[in-house]
């Protein structure tokens, strides 16, 4: 279906249903008489606003998937989103450190390196109110989880910076305070395995505690052809949580958790597809289709990743209609890399004496990440006759390092390439590339406010809000390109002391069709913050980039509330976007101490100028078609248009450009997905259960910019490719609630990719070396057997 069709096809649907709700209304008064049983969908509950609310009633394009939905979709992580679940969140791993996640809302996120000590994310993800920083160590195991929202646009006044895209607000299981037991066993192909074990033991003085953990490991897809080496695609991750909830008065409530998480990732494998003009070594380089034996084996072992960290809440309900909240953090990661996962990707030849002889490849990239961060946000939410409020202050800060190398593995021993030796492997003695050290402090206060006026009926919802925030980041540049930076021809660390101070507004006005429909009005902004590029020679710092948008929405349910539909179109600019560009590296002999004419480029960031555009639709339908069976779908249409832009920085050959280029938006399909039909059926005094969902994507840009410019006009010759469109079914089929002693039992079986697709999701071209690529997982399956109690 085209999207123009699709969107009018929808927009008549919603029409129709609002002209016809009244009288709707009368006769499903009447049916429900005389259908008691008839199927309903579930209330779906959420957070978003910092209070509990019903989905329909929050005017905000929300997504939830719920501990059900996370179970029948196989999500153990949160890297497993990234098939399309929800469309408008797009979610995909660093490839050189899988634990690492790369988020997207409305296209909206991240377009560079967000890797760095000093960047951030555009996409804030959120644990029970705690913020987490860093996109490391968002890919370990998930422990057990109530309910995954999306909060899709710019959520600068509630949760603030790093917001622009949207948040990801992830909300555990409470502490039960009776006892209950889960535990969880499986296995599936390419030797994966699973355990799992949660126990709810019963209130004692008032606590009641609960502990979750969990155990999962599959191995590399990709075998390394190397036997002392790990396979490509691999992954282990094991991790506890211990939560407690003391319940002193029947007003108060404090809750304690402490969680430690454990992460040992494979690099994806970089494939050479197809060759560029270079001549190519003659040892096995070209691999159009997914690989399952990379063609060279090379040194790989694991990267590892730690966390751990405590969370200390409080709720006072001080009275009826207030209550003071607070939520102290404290966080600890450490994430290592070990990337040789692109070794295909550098067999061709690059010595001007033709021949291979002497020319190394398989380039190990090491790297060192640590970071520290402590957060304390105190809310205070309350309500009157006709208002609702929300106020708080937050204060957030965190310390970041990392240093890294960068080697060959392996050099080629004859002139045609076909025969190789590999090189030492002294991590000790190689030189450290680059290395810095930053410090951010944040500080934020934000209100707000929903008045309903007594006119019009109740039925009219005015929400103002804002949040004002301070940002502050000092720190160092060590080293770059192996060496100390160098500025006018003075070597030496780099400072940056930089701070940001930024207000986000927020206007909302919803009014109530009837008690089925819901429609509204918002404008939002949010930003990400500003920073220093640690690839760079100057570490200047750029500036936040930002978010703002206009958003008209409807909530709608409908056929005696067995069908929902929630509607959402948006439109926004997208200001001082921050954009990597290559520059000249500058370099001092260290003998003469005079400046050095290189070659060799570093990367610089600026806030392009000119804004850029925004704009999209989305659409979730949910049908309860019989009490057993119920059908999901949603769409997103999401377009980014960024503004052509100069490179303001030298380049190698100490040439100023001065004509802009087309820049892309990445990780970010135009038109994506996702259908799903679930269905239950009590079957011998036990439950049959069976789940089926297909999630389309028309493929999205790795690489923002394109791979060759006429050298004058800068007009594009050689254009950057895009990854291919994709269709991925996931499916499991379980047996539930079987009678064992004094618990039930659940037999199922799963499976990720279920019809083996196959595609390339990320793609990038050089002139030289042709086109490398990404392939999606191939099928897995598995079976897992749990018993609760």
């Amino acid at each position: 279906m085209k999207l123009s069709n699709f969107l009018a096809s929808t927009s008549t649907i919603a029409i129709s249903l609002m002209a016809s709700q009244a009288a709707y209304a009368q006769t499903a008064q009447t049916a429900a008489a005389d259908t008691t049983s008839a199927p309903e969908l579930e209330i779906v509950v959420v957070t978003a606003q910092k209070r509990t609310e019903n989905l329909q009633d929050t005017p905000i394009s929300i997504s939830v998937l719920s501990a059900q939905a996370l179970e029948n979709r196989g999500v153990k992580s949160l890297v497993d989103l990234g098939d399309g679940a929800i469309p408008s969140l797009k979610v995909a791993p660093f490839f050189s450190r899988p634990g690492a996640l790369i988020m997207n809302v409305r296209g909206i996120g991240v377009l560079s390196d967000s890797n760095q000590p000093a960047r951030d994310q555009g996409v804030g993800v959120y644990v029970d109110g705690v913020y987490l920083g860093r996109p490391q160590g968002l890919g370990t195991a998930l422990y057990d989880i109530e309910s995954i929202e999306v909060l899709k646009g710019p959520q600068g006044t509630l949760f603030g910076r790093n917001t622009e895209g949207g948040a990801v607000n992830i909300v555990s299981r409470k502490p039960s305070g009776k006892f209950k037991m889960t535990a969880l066993a499986g296995a599936g192909n390419f030797g994966s395995y699973k355990s799992e074990l949660r126990v709810d033991l019963p209130k004692f003085a008032n606590i009641s505690i609960k502990l979750d953990g969990v155990i999962t490991a599959r191995d590399g897809w990709v075998e390394n052809p190397l036997v002392s080496a790990e396979d490509f695609g691999g992954y282990k991750k094991r991790g506890y949580r211990v939560a407690a909830l003391w319940e002193p008065m029947a007003n108060l409530s404090v809750d304690y958790a402490y969680d430690n998480g454990y992460d040992a990732t494979t690099t994806l494998y970089l494939q050479l597809t197809e060759p560029g003009t270079a001549r190519l070594a003659a040892v096995p380089t070209v691999q159009a289709k997914r690989a399952k034996v990379a063609g060279v084996g090379v040194p790989q072992q694991e990267s590892i990743g730690k966390t751990w960290g405590h969370r200390l809440g409080m709720d006072w309900n001080i009275t009826d209609n207030l209550r003071l909240k607070s939520i102290t953090s404290y966080r600890d990661l450490s994430q290592g890399q070990y990337d040789n996962g692109n070794a295909q990707s550098g067999l061709f030849l690059i010595q001007a004496s033709g021949v291979f002889t002497g020319q190394g490849f398989a380039r190990y990239s090491l790297a060192k990440f640590t970071q520290d961060q402590f957060s304390q946000e105190v809310q205070v939410i309350g309500e009157t006759e006709r208002l609702k409020y929300v106020g708080g202050v937050l204060f957030y800060e965190e310390n970041v390092e990392d240093n890294a190398q960068a080697f060959n593995t392996a050099q080629f021993t004859d002139a045609t390439g076909s025969a190789f030796t590999y090189l030492s492997l002294n991590y000790a003695a190689q030189r450290i590339d680059r290395a810095s050290r930053v410090k951010t402090t944040s500080k934020g206060v934000f209100g707000q406010a929903t008045y309903n006026p007594a006119f019009l009926g109740d039925k009219l919802h005015i929400t103002l809000g804002g949040r004002y925030t301070q940002d502050k980041k000092e720190g160092s540049l060590f080293t770059v390109n192996g060496a100390l930076p160098v500025v006018n021809g003075v070597s030496g660390a780099r400072a940056l002391n930089k701070t940001w101070d930024r207000f986000d507004p927020l206007v909302n006005v919803s009014y109530d069709l009837s008690d089925d429909i819901m429609v509204y009005v918002k404008h939002s902004s949010g930003y990400k913050s500003g920073g220093a590029n640690s690839r760079s020679l100057f570490y200047s710092p750029f500036n936040p980039e930002a978010v703002s948008m206009e958003e008209i929405g409807a909530k709608i349910e409908f056929f005696n509330r067995r069908a929902r539909l929630n509607l959402a179109a948006y439109t926004g600019t997208y200001e001082d976007i921050q954009l990597d560009f290559s520059a000249q590296y500058a370099q001092v002999d260290p003998v003469t101490g005079n400046l050095l004419t290189t070659l060799r480029t570093t990367t610089e960031t600026t806030n392009a100028p000119g804004d850029g555009k925004l704009r999209g639709f989305e659409a979730d339908l949910s049908f309860a078609a019989t009490e057993q069976l119920t059908f999901n779908a949603s769409y997103a249409y999401n377009k980014v248009e960024i503004p052509a832009t100069v490179n303001p920085f030298r380049q190698s050959n100490g040439q100023l450009i001065t004509v802009p280029i087309p820049i892309y938006q990445v990780y970010t399909p135009e038109s994506s997905g996702s259908v799903s039909a679930d269905y239950e059926q009590p079957f011998m005094g036990a439950t049959i259960q069976a789940h089926l969902d297909a999630n389309f994507s028309d493929g999205f840009y790795a690489n923002y910019t394109d791979v060759a410019y006429d050298p004058v006009t800068r007009a594009v010759t050689v254009r950057q490719p895009k990854g291919e469109s994709s269709m991925i079914v996931n499916g499991r089929i379980a047996l539930t609630d079987i009678a064992v002693g004094e618990g039930v039992a659940t037999f199922s079986l799963w499976s990720r990719n279920l019809l083996d697709e196959e595609h390339i999701f990320y793609k990038s071209r050089s002139v030289l070396g042709g086109v490398n690529a990404f392939f999606n997982e191939p099928r897995t399956i598995g079976f897992e057997v749990k018993l609760k109690m």
